[in-house]
């Protein structure tokens, strides 16, 4: 970049009587000629300082004049416009409130149940060998000791003959030599080793038939027998499933409670049982026995029910819905909506002198809108049952009347809104 010499103006010439002339007359003589300056309206030269202390004090009177200006109308508007300061002047939140009340409330305890046979086994074989004949059919009613199946037996048969024949044999050489024995003919020691002979055949016999036993497997008790699985001619092995037996004359109902309930739970109470396979129809039965041991699992106790099944509808494996009913007695309930739940714990509000004050209880049982309170409250405790999402603790509140008042929420609105009909309002 290139600079160019400033040029300075060659001062003026001004002549001595000149300048006592322009002095006389008092008019000063114009300003020298400025690259930076302004030319004022007499045409004088203004500064660049001096117009910027000038923008400056303009900004400053129109900032103030529009400040003056917003204080003006603000003050002109109505007081009831203006938004209410936060603070204790805040208006109390609109809620509906009862009392915690003690109510009759039967002891019911509802749970889930699997139904089983009173006695059930799997018909099985002890041996293995071919089966030569059933006697049964399939789904029949049986009666204890009946035949259900037989196996080949032949060779059992045999051993049998021959153990029953060595032990007749024994048998009679001991009744001969007791007479002997009688006559000093013989030692007591010869009478010794005949009568461990005889025991021994005898012992033998038994096992035989014990093994022909084997080749017969019967019904150990009256029940129906289920689908079969091995069919004539077939071979079995030891422990393989022939078939089932179940007696179902009188069913269990095997169900598991809280230890909630553990104090008040005892054999003969009633139990009303529904299954869907038919609906609406209620099966009644009694608790037979309670479990000695918690699931520490579950923290819930098991029970046994027997329900009376003579027409033989309910079967082994069945689900069922049932309730447990115990005497009735008296609780201290509040409505459902009064509980606020966080985490684990239960909450309310109590009102007390114009204000709420959250508590925490403890609670039992339902049913349908009301909650049992074990703990936490007294007949006595005003509590709030609709706002509870609109207040906190210590928070100031105006009870409405319940009776066919609107719900906190919307008295709420209306206030905010300034909709609120008059107490003269119809």
């Amino acid at each position: 970049m290139s600079y160019s010499p400033r040029r300075v103006p060659d001062p003026p010439i001004i002549s001595r009587g000149s300048e006592s002339s322009a002095s006389g007359d008092g008019i000063d003589a114009p300003a020298a000629d400025d690259e930076s300056g302004t030319p004022a309206a007499n045409g004088a030269m203004i500064r660049p300082a001096v117009r910027r202390h000038l923008i400056i004090a303009a900004g400053i009177l129109a900032a103030i004049a529009a400040a003056g200006y917003l204080f003006a109308t603000r003050s002109s508007l109505p007081v009831a416009s203006l938004p209410a300061a936060a603070g204790p002047g805040t208006a109390a939140t609109a809620v509906h409130t009862t009392y915690p009340e003690r109510k009759t409330f039967a002891r019911e305890v509802e749970a889930l149940g699997t139904v089983r046979a009173n006695e059930s086994v799997d018909i099985t074989a002890k041996v293995a060998d071919r089966v030569v004949a059933i006697h049964f059919e399939e789904g029949q009613q049986v009666r204890k000791g009946q035949l259900l199946v037989e196996l080949e037996s032949s060779e059992p048969r045999a051993d049998l003959a021959a153990a029953e024949a060595a032990a007749g044999d024994s048998r009679s050489q001991y009744r001969r030599s007791q007479e002997l024995y009688a006559t000093q003919a013989l030692s007591e020691a010869q009478l010794d080793q005949l009568r461990a002979a005889l025991q021994a055949n005898e012992a033998r016999a038994v096992a035989a038939r014990s093994r022909l036993e084997d080749r017969r497997i019967i019904a150990p008790f009256a029940g129906r027998v289920g689908l079969r699985n091995v069919s004539l001619g077939g071979l079995v092995s030891p422990g393989q499933i022939i078939t089932t037996l179940d007696d179902l004359s009188i069913v269990k109902l095997d169900f598991s409670v809280p230890e909630l309930f553990m104090a008040v739970l005892q054999p003969g109470l009633t139990i009303e049982a529904r299954s869907t396979a038919y609906p609406g129809e209620i099966f009644t039965g009694r608790v037979a026995s309670v479990a000695t041991r918690l699931d520490p699992i579950s923290r819930s106790i098991g029970i046994r029910a027997l329900i009376d099944n003579r027409d033989d509808r309910l079967r082994p494996g069945m689900f069922m819905n049932l309730k447990l009913v115990r005497e009735e007695g008296a609780a201290l309930l509040i409505p459902e909506g009064a509980i606020v739940p966080e985490d684990s714990r239960h909450f309310v509000f109590v009102v007390d002198e114009g204000r709420v004050y959250k508590r925490q209880v403890e609670i039992g049982r339902r049913r349908p809108g009301e909650v049992e309170i074990l703990q936490g409250l007294t007949p006595q405790d005003q509590i709030v049952t609709d706002g509870t999402l609109n207040v906190h603790d210590g928070a100031r509140v105006r009870v409405e009347a319940d009776a066919g008042g609107p719900d906190a929420g919307t008295e709420v609105l209306l206030d905010a809104l300034g909709e609120r009909p008059g107490p003269g309002a119809t």
